[in-house]
């Protein structure tokens, strides 16, 4: 059974005989019911695509200081308006075979039918910050699963160049509503009223 995950290197260990099996080897074979079941079993943050077991970065202190800000504002507007607000670990189904952990989602309507127990079936919203360790992850790959999914709208908040990317769905693909840069405020097409000053995230603490 497999009992441990790395981030460099899945393996697979019988608890029996202490025998190991390198796991990369069945990269891309994977199916969602392993998925599923590994993820319900690990404290790791595990992303599934077409058969590939993804481990993410453990969230660093700054991360989760900005995500908790960002939450707060979301909630404090969504909420009252009957919409839910949820940030990570949560999987998301983008599609059968395509499972993805937003940093944070939202449906407008908390009765929406893609609120699963288990996993979401999609989002109105949803927002990464982007890791240093692979950041065209996040600025370019998830990009494209997102849209994928049909998500209206998605947040790219990245610390590394102090911008969040707003972006908004145009068909099948994202086009830009805006890059917003410390010492302007972010603002959203599916929420009017969300006001999101840059400064304030990157110096949350």
């Amino acid at each position: 059974m497999l009992t441990s995950v790395a981030p460099a290197k899945l393996k697979l260990t019988w608890t029996d005989s202490g025998e190991e099996l390198d796991g990369e080897a069945f990269q891309g074979l994977w199916s969602d019911a392993f998925y599923l079941h590994l993820s319900n079993q690990s404290t790791r943050l595990i992303e599934f695509s077409d058969g590939v077991l993804e481990v993410l970065p453990m969230p660093t202190n700054r991360h989760q200081s900005m995500l908790a800000l960002l939450y707060e504002l979301f909630v404090a507007l969504v909420r009252p308006l009957g919409g839910k607000v949820l940030f990570s670990a949560l999987r998301m189904r983008i599609r059968p075979g395509k499972f993805r952990e937003p940093d944070l989602l939202l449906l407008l309507d908390k009765h929406d039918a893609r609120k699963q127990e288990a996993y979401w079936l999609g989002a109105d919203l949803v927002l990464e910050v982007v890791s240093p360790d692979d950041p065209e992850r996040d600025t370019v790959v998830k990009r494209g699963d997102y849209a994928e999914g049909g998500i209206p709208e998605y947040w790219i908040v990245n610390p590394l160049d102090e911008s969040i990317t707003v972006l908004t769905l145009d068909g099948s693909a994202y086009r830009e509503h805006g890059r917003f840069l410390r010492g302007t405020t972010a603002t959203s097409l599916l929420l009017p009223e969300l006001r999101v000053a840059v400064d304030a995230v990157f110096d949350a603490e």
